[in-house]
């Protein structure tokens, strides 16, 4: 078969490129639609915020009368600059889009009653909403808050993490509710957003998190060939040295999901309970033969 000339990998290179974009287009407008219903149908109208970018922007539109998607809009402006400069076009490009979205979404929906004027349902189903949302537009490299923007540069510069310089953010912000919309508001602000960083993280990872495990036995030949047909996943043997005793070791490493970790398990047990197992939680999995083969 002949192999494709450069000029037609550059098209193929391009068709993917453009498929790849109106990917990303769709899902980070449904994100962003999504977190505009999560704060106009039932944050906003219940006086519960959530952190960043978005939770200054309520207060905002609390204290002036003004359209929240104006202050959503405006007060993301300077972060997507650094981020432009900073982190990279294609990320600011779909940060300011994603924001634009969000502040149109805001400002169409915000004629429509909410679906509830009780604060804790609001706080549970806003946070499940938004976070849902959130997590579709980080999933596919977009943001929709300017201070992570700045949490990641000022990370570069100080001996606090990301999540730390994010944390004490809403810390602030969260705090700051309490004084404008009363604390009994800031407290279910609180609800809201924990349920939404929990929401986040699971749309990101997916329900079925895979998990990465590492088995040292004397009998790695036997146990790997019982994961293969038992689980029907694919193990690799790597060779390690003991610590200790400087003996050679065999090392077997395999990629299952968290349904699947109870049987890997009960594999171990059955055919060498001394085995040492380490299981880790994975965010990704991409490439090689990690589709599950068929088992009988």
């Amino acid at each position: 078969m002949d192999q494709p000339l450069p000029a037609e990998l550059c098209r193929q290179h391009k068709r993917s490129s453009k498929i790849q974009i109106a990917r990303r287009a769709v899902f980070i407008f449904l994100g962003a639609a999504l977190v505009s219903v999560g704060l106009e149908i039932f944050l906003v109208p219940n006086n519960i915020i959530d952190g960043g970018v978005v939770g200054i922007s309520i207060i905002c539109q609390h204290l002036t009368g003004l359209p929240l998607g104006l202050f959503l809009t405006l007060i993301n402006l300077p972060f997507l600059l650094l981020g432009y400069k900073q982190i990279g076009k294609t990320f600011a490009i779909s940060t300011l889009y994603g924001v634009i979205v969000m502040s149109i979404g805001t400002a169409l929906l915000h004629p429509v009653e909410p679906l509830t004027i009780d604060p804790l349902l609001a706080a549970v189903f806003g946070g499940i909403i938004l976070g849902i949302g959130v997590g579709i537009v980080i999933r596919v490299g977009g943001s929709l808050d300017g201070t992570e923007i700045v949490a990641i540069l000022l990370n570069k510069k100080s001996p606090f993490s990301v999540g730390e310089i994010v944390m004490f953010f809403n810390f602030f912000i969260l705090g700051s509710a309490g004084f404008v919309f009363g604390w009994d508001r800031a407290m279910y602000s609180l609800i809201a957003y924990y349920i939404a960083f929990k929401m986040i993280d699971l749309t990101i990872e997916g329900f079925d998190e895979s998990k990465s495990v590492w088995i040292i036995s004397e009998d790695a030949k036997m146990l790997g060939d019982a994961i293969l047909q038992r689980l029907g996943r694919g193990v690799t043997y790597l060779n390690g040295e003991g610590g200790f005793s400087g003996d050679d070791k065999q090392v077997i490493f395999a990629v299952i999901t968290r349904l699947e970790q109870a049987k890997l398990k009960s594999i171990v047990e059955e055919l060498d309970p001394g085995a040492f197992l380490a299981i880790g939680n994975i965010h990704d999995v991409k490439g090689g033969r990690f589709k599950k083969k068929d088992i009988h």
